[in-house]
């Protein structure tokens, strides 16, 4: 196909005759394409469409005129059900199954409650102490303008730092000299 259009010439556009066209269609509404539907207003969305507006015969309707806006339901409204005909609101689950937990005591579906923690020894309470209460003593000496002595700069960084080193040197390693990785396994 390149072959071809190397070998045209192009043809010239006439650019006044373009602009005229444009500017001569300025404001009009576009033409709606096959099988669209006519613009509905705000009032309107709330009915219930039976089937596709069709032009209406020019002879009036013996109801239609003054009782028009109570035969409409209001913007918003909703649907009635006549009594012995479920509706949404009347639905009753079958069962509780493992993917949906029974209602809990206020009638709402919830997960079920997590397992405790673990207990955690001596040493990992005081690491935790050290990663938070490091950098928190130092925020509170620095809000409260107390002087950064030497201790107090050691109690900072150094129990930040001890208790991460200590964290990460208790964390479980998964060493399995058969696992290649975490792959798919066949």
């Amino acid at each position: 196909m390149a072959e071809h259009d190397a070998d045209r010439e192009p043809q010239p556009i006439d650019e006044e005759a373009a602009w005229a066209a444009i500017v001569a269609g300025y404001g009009e509404e576009p033409a709606d394409p096959p099988g669209a539907r006519p613009f509905r207003s705000v009032e309107d969305l709330a009915l219930i469409e039976d089937e596709p507006e069709v032009a209406e015969s020019p002879e009036p309707k013996p109801d239609a005129g003054a009782d028009k806006d109570q035969e409409r339901p209001a913007l918003g409204s909703s649907v009635v059900f006549a009594p012995g005909v479920g509706g949404p609101r009347d639905f009753q689950p079958s069962e509780a199954s493992a993917h949906h937990p029974a209602p809990t005591a206020a009638g709402h579906n919830g997960p079920p409650a997590p397992p405790p923690l673990p207990e955690a020894d001596v040493t990992a309470k005081f690491a935790w102490l050290g990663v938070v209460g490091g950098p928190l003593l130092l925020l509170l000496a620095a809000i409260f303008g107390w002087d950064m002595t030497w201790w107090l700069t050691f109690l900072g960084v150094g129990g930040f730092l001890g208790g991460i080193a200590t964290l990460f040197a208790r964390m479980q390693h998964d060493e399995d000299d058969d696992d290649p990785g975490r792959g798919a396994v066949v």
